[in-house]
């Protein structure tokens, strides 16, 4: 019998997504390369609309006792977990989209007269704050968590890799080379973080863990 084929995840992965490449026959790693821990923030001077562009964010937001009170504003938001998690503990969602570009091109095309705020963590990209402030939006930021980078060797070579995220990759790069590995990406910005190290990079068709699973399975089927 030839060898499995060996997948290492970035990220430790729910039982049934791991199961499911298992079940094909794929032999599965997985390492934590980030975490994330809630930091202490203050909820004051909060406009009429919430930004926010993950789940960790949300989690944070959750954990404060004076959470309930935000509850009645709009809120603008990337991706489709981050959506569900806050719509399932009782926030309305105005505007959901999969990127931060995209949602930094709604608000300042269509509700430019609104005014934010945004809860990120301390490794978020540039992207939405960046446009909004060039657009001349009213907003300001409260850093709700942070992301820890976890770095360490792996020993076994892998044929893929799926990374959810370009902390994880800039986390795995302190450690590791990327090779011939195949790199599957949760989505566009997560593949960027890898345009200079590797041309071997397939991106998932949505930004979910399971269309990364998905993907793994097309790539090798």
């Amino acid at each position: 019998m030839s060898n499995p084929i060996h997948i290492l995840s970035t990220k430790t992965l729910a039982k049934h997504q791991k199961q499911a490449l298992l079940d094909l026959g794929f032999s599965v790693t997985e390492t934590n390369f980030i975490k994330t821990e809630n930091t202490d923030f203050d909820l004051k001077e909060i406009n009429d609309n919430l930004i926010f562009t993950s789940q960790n964010a949300v989690q944070s937001v959750l954990h404060h006792s004076k959470c309930g009170e935000l509850k009645s504003k709009n809120v603008f938001c990337v991706g489709l977990k981050t959506k569900s998690l806050l719509e399932e503990n009782g926030f309305t969602v105005e505007v959901y989209v999969d990127y931060a570009s995209d949602l930094a091109e709604i608000i300042t095309l269509i509700y430019k007269l609104e005014n934010y705020t945004f809860f990120s963590g301390n490794l978020r990209k540039e992207t939405l704050p960046k446009a909004l402030k060039e657009a001349k939006v009213n907003f300001n930021e409260i850093q709700v968590y942070e992301t820890i980078l976890t770095p360490q060797k792996i020993k076994t070579p892998a044929d893929g890799i799926l990374f959810f995220s370009p902390s994880a990759i800039e986390s795995y790069l302190k450690e590791n080379k990327i090779k011939n590995e195949i790199c599957f990406c949760i989505g566009e910005t997560t593949a960027e973080a890898l345009e200079k190290i590797t041309k071997n990079i397939i991106v998932a068709e949505q930004p979910s863990i399971e269309d990364v699973i998905e993907a793994v399975i097309e790539e090798y089927n």
